[in-house]
This record gives structure tokens, C-alpha cells and sequence, in this order.
């Protein structure tokens, strides 16, 4: 049996929002797994136990760059530390210069991206020299260049915290603009239930599963009601299953919506910054007090 300590309890219940003892609990269950220890509290507390999935952990910028035809273009993530280096002009400047470049060149990767020219060097020279400029690292992350079947919408959101390209064949540019806003806003995982991975399908059967299970419905309704479960994941979770958030009635899907207007999307790319990142969080109290435990011994030892 795996050692359950303070900080494990301490980092699910970040993840979940999940009751201490719930969080112990859970962790016990799981023998320490903390993927299945949050698998648990799912089943037991609902869909409160999912707030990890969307918290943001880290900082950093978005950049989109379009050709003026809207048939490339581009989207990147450059990180850093905190909120207020993503602030300084000279590192606005480092993302929008990089998301430009991938749109122009076509890089293979982020190396590649890393090589191509940028003022009086390279990317990676100025990047190296922003960073001991203003003393903190900065990381290229990821990017995405697009080239359209149709034509590129983009939307950059909260500060460019938030970033989408969508490939809009048929349809007209307003009505571009409003996908990508619902995109930003609603987060789906894939386009359609082809792109929905396997394994998440099967966690959301399992948690429904054993949810009716433990509210005691009968054995052979467990597989019916496990399906209408996904089935209503897969709504909220593809693009086009997904009630437009304009709609008028509150219940137009983007599916229909897109009939309706003679359209259909060939793909998007959503970027949140700091998605899936782990943040290092600290006690600054805990932590001024071993500094100052450290002095004291050091002090000692000089005596």
C-alpha cells in the first residue's frame, strides 16, 4: 500500500476542489494513483471533480498570423514565467514575430522555427537574449501552421490567453469570426466524434457506469444509460455537436447552424495558454522561514 502523504491530498484537491477527507480517501482507493484517485471522486462527487481539466498553469502568449488571402496562416505559444513578462513589449514582439515566421516559412518544428532569422540574429538568439535582458526563462512551446481548404478565421481572446484558427469552407467571413469566438469560448476536443480519443470515451463509460451502479440501478441498464452518457459527452465536447453560444433559441447546434448557412468546417486549432502544464506553486512563508532556518545554521557553524 502506497504512502499517502499531506502533499498528495493537497495537490488532488487542487485539481478537484474535492473535500480533504474525500481526497485521502480517494488516493487510498487508488493506492496513491492520482489519475485514478480523481477517476474515483468523479463517480462519487460528479463533474465538480473535473476543474483541473481547464485551469490554466502557466504563462505566457498567443499569436495568430494570417496571410492576407486567409489560406495560411499561423498560431503559436511562447511561454514565460509569470504574467508580467507576457506584458513587456519586447516578448509581445518575440510571439508575434515567431507566429508570422512559421505562417511565411513553414517550419518543421520548433528547432527549425528556433534557426530562422529574427532582427540581427536568429529566433533563438534574441530569444536568449530577451531572457537574460529580463532574467527569466521563456519557452517556445508549440505551434500549428494552417493551409486552407476553404478560408482562415481567427480569434485571440483574454489578453491573448487564448487562441483559434478555423478553416471555414463556403460560408463568409462574419460568420468565421462567430465560430472561432464560440470555439474560444466553448472549448471542444475535436471537430466530431471521430476525433474524440478512445481512452477518454472509456473513463467517461467507466465513471458512468459505476455512478448508476452506486445509485442502484438494476445491472442490465448499466450499458444503456452508460451510452447515453457519452452520447451527451460527445455533444459537448465535439464543435459540432456544440449549441451555437449566439444561437437565438439557445438550442441551434453548430452543426445546423452550419447547414443553414451552406458551410462546413475542415478543421480548427484551439491554444489555451499554459494548457496541461504543471505551475510550481510555493509557501512563500514556508518557504522565507527555511531561509531563514538555513542563515541561522550557517550563522552556527561559523561560531
Amino acid at each position: 500500500m502506497a504512502a499517502i502523504t499531506a502533499s498528495m491530498v493537497a495537490e488532488l484537491r487542487g485539481k478537484t476542489d474535492a473535500p480533504m477527507m474525500e481526497c485521502k480517501k480517494a488516493l487510498t482507493e487508488a493506492d496513491g494513483d492520482m489519475a485514478k484517485a480523481e477517476e474515483i471522486l468523479r463517480v462519487k462527487l460528479g463533474n465538480k471533480a473535473t476543474k483541473a481539466a481547464a485551469r490554466v498553469a502557466a504563462e505566457g502568449l498567443i499569436a495568430v498570423s494570417l496571410a492576407a488571402d486567409g489560406k495560411t496562416g499561423a498560431i503559436v505559444e511562447v511561454n514565460s514565467e509569470t504574467d508580467f513578462v507576457a506584458k513587456n513589449d519586447d516578448f509581445i514582439a518575440l510571439v508575434n514575430g515567431c507566429a508570422k515566421l512559421v505562417a511565411d516559412h513553414n517550419p518543421a518544428d520548433v528547432a527549425a522555427l528556433a534557426a530562422l532569422p529574427m532582427g540581427e540574429g536568429t529566433v533563438e538568439s534574441t530569444r536568449a537574449a530577451l531572457v537574460g535582458k529580463i532574467g527569466e526563462n521563456m519557452t517556445i512551446r508549440r505551434f500549428v501552421r494552417s493551409a486552407a481548404r476553404g478560408k482562415l478565421a481567427s480569434y485571440v481572446h483574454g489578453g491573448s490567453k487564448i487562441g483559434v484558427i478555423v478553416d471555414l469552407v463556403g460560408g463568409d467571413d462574419a460568420l468565421g469570426k462567430d465560430l472561432a469566438m464560440h470555439i474560444a469560448a466553448s472549448k471542444p476536443k475535436s471537430l466530431d466524434a471521430s476525433g474524440v480519443p478512445a481512452e477518454l470515451l472509456d473513463t467517461e463509460r467507466r465513471v458512468a457506469i459505476e455512478k448508476a451502479r452506486e445509485s442502484g440501478k438494476p445491472e442490465n441498464m448499466l450499458e444503456k444509460i452508460a451510452e447515453g452518457t457519452v452520447q451527451k459527452f460527445l455533444k459537448d465536447v465535439t464543435l459540432l455537436g456544440q449549441v451555437f453560444v449566439k444561437a437565438a433559441d439557445g438550442k441551434q447546434t453548430i452543426e445546423q447552424l452550419l447547414k443553414e448557412k451552406g458551410a462546413s468546417v475542415a478543421a480548427f486549432t484551439l491554444f489555451v495558454v499554459g494548457e496541461g502544464i504543471e505551475k510550481k506553486t510555493g509557501d512563500f512563508a514556508a518557504e522565507v522561514a527555511a531561509q531563514a532556518a538555513a542563515a541561522k545554521a550557517k550563522d552556527e557553524d561559523k561560531t
